[in-house]
């Protein structure tokens, strides 16, 4: 079935032709803590990753996304991302999910709706006939 799947999909990890690059041209580098496998070339001048499920670049943690972006040269699992103590950890976008951002005063939020100091027409009880 998973074959299949990276037959007829792209946002489901890898198609074939990564697939057939990967294992031809990449060296594997490392894993986070997600699971997607991050790989780069013989010379080092292209780095990808495998994610791990759904594509969605908000996975990749800030160490990985700089080492993808040739901003650090060494890897984390070579030399690990030296943490802030104000930094959170990582998170993935949430957007479109249940536990997405809802702020005050948002239609999706929990808060109390307004008191109705109306009550809406309603033809049933308004008395006598229709047309």
């Amino acid at each position: 079935m998973r074959l299949i799947w990276m037959l007829v999909t792209w946002w489901n990890s890898q198609t074939v032709g990564t697939r057939l690059f990967t294992m031809r041209n990449g060296r594997r580098i490392g894993e986070d803590s997600d699971g997607n496998v991050y790989y780069q070339n013989a010379d080092g001048s292209r780095r990808w990753v495998i994610y791990n499920g759904e594509i969605e670049a908000s996975r990749i943690p800030a160490d990985w996304h700089g080492w993808l972006h040739h901003t650090f040269h060494e890897p984390p699992t070579v030399k690990p991302f030296a943490k802030q103590s104000w930094q959170a950890e990582h998170r993935r976008n949430m957007t479109g999910t249940e536990r997405a951002y809802v702020p005050p005063g948002s239609l999706r939020s929990d808060t109390p709706k307004a008191v109705k100091d109306y009550s809406p027409w309603d033809p049933d009880s308004a008395g006598g006939e229709g047309p």
